[in-house]
């Protein structure tokens, strides 16, 4: 362990590499949250859930914090139900089987833009015949609009952006969204701010009929990350995009260099004709097409993050390392302690492991710290051109997505920028801790 405290103190004279360690550390911490508080098989279930879980989000748009840079103050999505502290109750008896239901939902509206729609979704259980419901909009200014009558099924949804009636007889052709909250003085649309109210009142004809109904107001910005096409809550996929990222790119660097490495180790030492084979097997590999094969991989055998790992790692072994591996150990293997510890016996297998290999690590480190942003950009890679897993949520999926959904022309830059900017800080954190370690364990790089 004295050669890691010392590597650590190394480490200290290195600004960067220490703020490229904090940043990985960050990174991993993530990852270890993400795990914990989302479980695997509930992130599938979140992101390939449909209407039934992102019902209350709206559609496409940047997170809330976007209104820090704006000048006027998007609205973010509100969503009532009906037993919140927000919403009144009162039941008035009409008949033995007839009631009158009032429920009154009130919320502050102090943004500046419309939202994106407004949505009621009604739950009611009756025996035979489901209960009459009439909508009320009542203003901060006073005004009542009537807004609709429907009979309310047991599961009734109803979408007031939608009331085609209301928008032609009551709001003069103006979209629901805007002319329910704009001030009918202004010619051009302006937010009346102040306390809402949504009056529901239901005639119910039958006894126990319950009538509940949650109300959402879909706004312009949502969440720390916003939303997609599909509602989903984009800082899903960029949190489970995390331990993704870092298990693709740890798990493909080592098992790419530490394998590379004891290969190279046993042609060196047994020479003749396995380090022919070795060397000849590298050649061919090298000419190999390495992203066309992936691709292959991915198009007809399976899209799998871990099938595609394996066929990575695989496809890597044989890489131009073995070269420079093998010219190294060329020079360990004449050393004197090997000829030693031959001389005590030491096996073909012991000599590799424990008198060759370790002689590589100043060598070895460096390499595997800056071989994991590669692999991770190689994922995000195939995930961008269609071969990433289709079920896990990873950075490169949403970039995919995005692309393909026209985010950009559309100017949803917050798609695009949020996973692409932590591919980044993943690539220079392990960037300026691999510059530091090469420093490090290459004494020749001290004086540069």
């Amino acid at each position: 362990m004295k050669w890691l405290t010392q590597t650590l103190k190394d480490i200290r004279q290195y600004p960067s590499a220490v703020f490229g360690l904090l940043i990985i550390a960050g990174m991993v911490l993530t990852a270890l949250y993400t795990v914990i508080t989302i479980p695997y098989s509930e992130a599938i279930r979140l992101w390939r859930g449909g209407e039934e879980i992102w019902g209350d989000t709206p559609r496409t748009v940047p997170p809330a914090w976007s209104n820090l840079f704006r000048a006027q103050k998007l609205p973010e999505t509100i969503v009532i139900r009906a037993d919140d502290d927000a919403v009144t109750k009162t039941t008035t008896t009409i008949s033995e089987e007839m009631d009158d239901v009032v429920l009154e939902y009130t919320f502050d509206y102090d943004y500046d833009g419309f939202p994106q729609s407004l949505t009621i979704f009604f739950a009611t259980r009756y025996q035979r015949r489901a209960p009459h419901v009439s909508m009320t909009w009542i203003t901060p200014d006073g005004r009542e609009i009537r807004l609709g009558e429907i009979t309310a099924g047991r599961t009734e949804t109803y979408r007031i952006n939608q009331d085609e009636q209301l928008r032609r007889r009551r709001l003069d052709g103006v979209e629901p969204r805007i002319g329910l909250f704009a001030d009918p003085e202004q010619e051009t649309p302006t937010v009346v701010k102040g306390t809402y109210t949504l009056r529901i009142e239901a005639i119910t004809f039958e006894e126990e009929t319950e009538v509940d109904a949650k109300f959402v107001l879909y706004g312009q910005v949502h969440g720390i990350a916003g939303t997609d096409h599909r509602r989903r809550d984009l800082s899903v996929a960029l949190l489970w995009g995390t331990p993704v990222a870092l298990a693709f790119g740890l798990l493909a660097a080592l098992g790419t260099t530490v394998t590379t490495m004891i290969i190279a180790a046993i042609g060196v030492w047994f020479g003749g004709i396995v380090d022919s084979i070795i060397q000849r097997i590298t050649e061919i590999n090298m000419l190999l097409p390495f992203l066309p094969i992936l691709i292959m991989v991915g198009t007809f055998l399976s899209r799998s993050i871990w099938v595609i790992l394996g066929w990575v790692i695989i496809l890597s072994i044989f890489g131009g390392a073995i070269k420079t591996y093998r010219a190294i150990f060329l020079q360990v293997k004449e050393s004197p302690y090997i000829e030693a510890a031959q001389a005590y016996g030491a096996s073909n297998w012991r000599l590799i492991i424990f008198y060759l290999v370790p002689r590589i690590v100043p060598v070895l480190i460096p390499g595997l710290v800056s071989a994991i942003p590669a692999f991770v950009f190689l994922e995000a890679s195939l995930a961008v051109l269609g071969i990433g897993d289709p079920v896990l949520p990873t950075w490169g999926k949403l970039i995919d997505d995005a692309r393909s959904n026209g985010a950009l022309y559309n100017q949803q830059y917050y798609w695009v920028l949020q996973p692409a900017a932590l591919l980044m800080v993943v690539g220079l954190a392990f960037a300026m801790v691999g510059f530091a370690l090469d420093r490090i364990f290459n004494p020749r790089l001290r004086e540069v």
